[in-house]
């Protein structure tokens, strides 16, 4: 059974910085590419960022390129999100999701079989 558990949320003032992981377990973590997704209250889920199996290839969102950085450690079967020059806007309930695929899949929900239960990042202004 595949398991997505996110850890690092909480709050922090404007102009701060997290650290969000994301531990799996359940199948071979480094054969498939992680993304982190967000609901912010009354919003869609979306996309912030993906990275492929092996870490080589990394994709963000535009509203957060710059200040997010994606990585894992596949022997630690993590993966990380690092987010700094944190907003208000950046308000949200973070998800961790399992692609299907090595690749980097994007913002389609539908190329991830698995998801994490979320962790909360409150940022104040």
């Amino acid at each position: 059974q595949v398991r997505l558990v996110e850890s690092g949320g909480g709050l922090v003032q404007a102009g701060g910085s997290l650290r969000l992981s994301c531990a799996g377990s359940g199948r071979t973590f480094g054969d498939y590419a992680m993304s982190w997704f967000r609901q912010a209250p009354g919003k869609e889920r979306a996309f912030v960022a993906s990275i492929s199996d092996k870490g080589d290839v990394t994709r963000e969102t535009d509203s957060v390129k710059g200040r997010f950085t994606v990585s894992r450690d596949n022997a630690r079967n993590t993966v990380f999100l690092q987010m700094n020059s944190l907003k208000p806007d950046d308000t949200a309930v973070y998800y961790c999701a399992q692609s299907k695929y090595s690749t980097v899949p994007g913002a389609d929900v539908r190329n991830y079989d698995y998801w994490g239960q979320g962790t909360q990042v409150t940022v104040s202004s």
